[in-house]
């Protein structure tokens, strides 16, 4: 069985850091296309930021672009999403999301392409 869980949310102030985690269980993490998501209150659930297998390749939506970054440690069965220069609008519940999909490199950026979900984060940021 699969699991997903998130961690390293919290209050902080706008321009500041914070540093996500998932790890995730019950199978290798190098099976996975891995995905962050956010969700803020009312609105829907939307894509951040990708990596590909091997994290050769990512991709980020264009509100996140240039400020955070995505990475993953196949070993540890990890991956992280480093956010800098937090803004009141980044304020959400943050997800992580894998994609099980057998060889398959393209980075998906909608809900239905990912298989496994966490619980969620919460990200507040005070302006």
């Amino acid at each position: 069985q699969v699991q997903l869980v998130e961690s390293g949310g919290g209050l902080v102030q706008a321009g500041g850091s914070l540093r996500l985690s998932c790890a995730v269980s019950g199978r290798s993490l190098s099976y996975f296309i891995m995905a962050w998501f956010r969700q803020a209150p009312g609105k829907e659930r939307e894509f951040i930021a990708g990596i590909t297998k091997s994290g050769s390749l990512t991709h980020y939506a264009d509100s996140v672009k240039g400020r955070f970054t995505i990475s993953r440690d196949n070993a540890k069965n990890t991956i992280y999403l480093q956010m800098n220069s937090l803004k009141p609008e980044d304020m959400a519940l943050y997800y992580c999301a894998a994609d099980a999909t057998l060889y398959k490199s393209v980075i998906g950026t909608k809900n239905f392409m990912y298989d496994y979900w966490g619980q969620g984060t919460q990200v507040t940021v005070s302006s």
